[in-house]
C-alpha cells in the first residue's frame, strides 16, 4: 500500500499515519527507532564498563552523575514531545504552516535549553557532588564527567530535536541511522578516549564524557541532514524566524508535564542514592549498573513510544477513534512482551550481567538481589511506560504528571526510606515493586476517564 493517499480534495496528500494498516505502520515507525534505542542502550552500558576498569569510585561518580545527566536528556526529549505532538496533530489537520512553526519553535527551544545546561554545568558542577559524598576521589571523578557532559551540551540537544522531526513526519528510518551512527561513534571512541589509545591522551572518566559528546555531534549532523534532504514536509527555513510564543505555550502544554516527569526521575534517582550511600558507596554503583542494565529493557519501549506518539496524535487529529484505540492496544502487548524478557534475564543470569562492570564480591552480594526483586515490577512497569506517553499524545499532560509525581516522589522516595530503616539495604529494593503496583492502578483510573472523554466519541 502507499505510505501517502490523495485527500478528499485532492490537493493534498495523507501521511501515511492516517492511511496504513496499524499494526504495519507501527512496527515500520517502531522497529528502526527500537533498535536505535537498543545501540543506545548499549553505549550507555559500553560507556560505564569501560569506567568500571578505572575502580568503583568511577563507577560510584557516573552514577551520582546520572541524575543530572537524565535530565538533560529528559529536557531534550521533553520538548521534543511537546514538538512532536503538535507536529503531527497539525499534519493531520492538514495544518502545514503551524507543523513548520512548531518545527522551527523546537529548535530554538532546544538551542536555548542547552545555553541553560552549560551555565549550570559551568557553575554547580562540584557543589552538586559534594551534597553527595564527602570522598574526594568520587567528586573528582564525577566533576571530569558532568562539567564535560553539561557544557558540551548543544550537540546532545541538537541530536534529540532533529530525531523528533524526523519521527514526527514518520520518517523513524532516518532517525534509526543518526541514533545508531552517533551511538557507535561513542562505542569506538570510548577506549581510545578514557585510556589514551592510539596516541590520544588518556582522559579517563573525562574521555567517556568526551566520547559521549562527539556522538552526539555526530548524530546531531546527521540528523540534520537527513531534515534537510528527505523531511519534504517540512520547510526549516530560518528566514524571519522569531519566537512565538503562543506556539511554545502549545508545545509546552504537553512537553512541560514530560520535562517535569523527568526532573522528578532525577531528584527519585538522586534520593534513592542518598539513600543507598548510607549502607555503602558499592549500593550505590550497583544502582548505577542496574539503570544501565534496564535500559536494554525500556529503550526498546521508549522506541516503541516515540512511534506512537506521533500516530495518536495524527489520528486524534484526523478524529480516527479505531485506528486511535488499534495502536494503543498493539503498543500494550509489544510492552509487556519486552518486560517480560527483562524479568528473565534478571532473574537467570544476574551475576553475569554483573561481572559486565568488574563486579566486586561485595558488589554481587548486593547486586543479584537487587535485580531480581526489582525486576519484579516489569510485570507492571510496561502498560505504565506507555500510559504515560498516551497521555501526551492525547494532549493530556498533567495526567502523565501525576502519574509519575505519584510514582517516582509521592510513593517511591517515602516507602524506600521507610524500608531502608531495616538495616537491610535488600529490603530498600522491595520500594520498586511495591510503587509500580499502585501505579499501575492510578494509570487504569486514567486510561478509562480520557477513553470516556476524548476518544469515546470520535468519528
Amino acid at each position: 500500500m502507499e505510505s501517502n493517499m490523495e485527500n478528499k480534495t485532492g490537493n493534498t496528500r495523507e501521511n501515511k499515519m492516517g492511511v496504513m494498516p496499524v499494526n504495519r505502520l507501527l512496527l515500520s515507525m517502531s522497529i528502526p527507532l527500537m533498535i536505535a534505542m537498543l545501540v543506545q542502550a548499549l553505549y550507555n552500558v559500553v560507556d560505564s564498563i569501560f569506567v568500571a576498569r578505572l575502580g568503583e569510585n568511577a563507577l560510584s561518580a557516573v552514577s551520582l552523575a546520572f541524575p543530572i545527566q537524565s535530565l538533560i536528556i529528559g529536557v531534550g526529549v521533553g520538548t521534543g514531545v511537546g514538538m512532536n505532538a503538535l507536529l503531527s496533530r497539525s499534519l493531520g489537520e492538514k495544518n502545514i504552516k503551524q507543523a513548520n512553526q512548531a518545527a522551527l519553535q523546537g529548535i530554538f527551544l532546544g538551542s536555548l535549553n542547552a545555553i541553560i545546561f552549560m551555565i549550570l554545568g559551568a557553575f554547580f558542577t562540584r557543589a552538586f557532588f559534594v551534597s553527595q559524598t564527602s570522598d574526594n576521589e568520587i567528586i573528582n571523578f564525577g566533576w571530569d564527567y558532568l562539567f564535560v557532559i553539561c557544557v558540551f551540551s548543544i550537540p546532545v540537544f541538537a541530536e534529540i530535536t532533529f530525531e523528533r522531526l524526523l519521527v514526527s513526519t514518520g520518517k523513524s528510518f532516518y532517525a534509526m541511522i543518526s541514533q545508531t551512527v552517533g551511538a557507535v561513534t561513542n562505542i569506538i571512541l570510548d577506549p581510545i578516549m578514557i585510556f589514551g589509545l592510539f596516541g590520544f591522551p588518556k582522559w579517563g572518566v573525562a574521555g567517556a564524557a568526551i566520547a559521549t559528546v562527539l556522538g552526539q555531534l555526530f548524530g546531531a549532523c546527521l540528523a540534520l541532514y537527513f531534515n534537510l534532504r528527505f523531511n519534504r514536509e517540512l520547510k526549516l527555513s530560518p528566514k524571519g524566524f522569531r519566537p512565538n510564543i503562543e506556539i511554545i505555550k502549545k508545545i509546552y502544554s504537553v512537553g512541560l508535564p514530560s520535562i517535569l516527569m523527568s526532573s522528578m526521575g532525577s531528584i527519585m534517582v538522586y534520593g534513592i542514592n542518598a539513600i543507598l550511600i548510607s549502607f555503602t558507596s558499592t549500593a550505590t554503583a550497583v544502582f548505577g549498573v542496574y539503570f544501565k542494565l534496564q535500559s536494554f529493557i525500556f529503550m526498546p519501549i521508549f522506541g516503541l513510544n516515540n512511534a506512537m506518539v506521533p500516530i495518536l496524535a495524527y489520528n486524534f487529529g484526523a478524529r480516527k477513534r479505531s485506528r486511535i484505540m488499534s495502536t494503543i492496544r498493539l503498543s500494550l502487548l509489544y510492552a509487556c512482551l519486552f518486560m517480560l524478557i527483562g524479568i528473565l534475564a534478571f532473574n537467570f543470569i544476574p551475576s553475569w550481567l554483573l561481572l559486565l562492570f568488574n563486579a566486586s564480591p561485595d558488589m554481587l552480594a548486593i547486586g543479584v538481589p537487587a535485580l531480581r526483586i526489582i525486576s519484579i515490577h516489569y510485570v507492571f512497569a510496561g502498560s505504565c511506560i506507555v500510559s504515560l506517553s498516551i497521555f501526551q499524545a492525547l494532549g493530556q499532560g498533567m495526567a502523565s504528571l501525576i502519574v509519575a509525581g505519584s510514582r517516582q516522589l509521592v510513593l517511591l522516595l517515602p516507602i524506600a526510606w521507610f524500608l531502608s530503616f531495616t538495616n537491610n539495604v535488600n529490603a530498600v529494593w522491595w520500594s520498586f515493586p511495591i510503587t509500580e503496583f499502585f501505579t499501575l492502578l492510578l494509570c487504569v483510573f486514567f486510561l478509562k476517564r480520557i477513553y470516556e472523554r476524548q476518544v469515546k466519541d470520535l468519528s
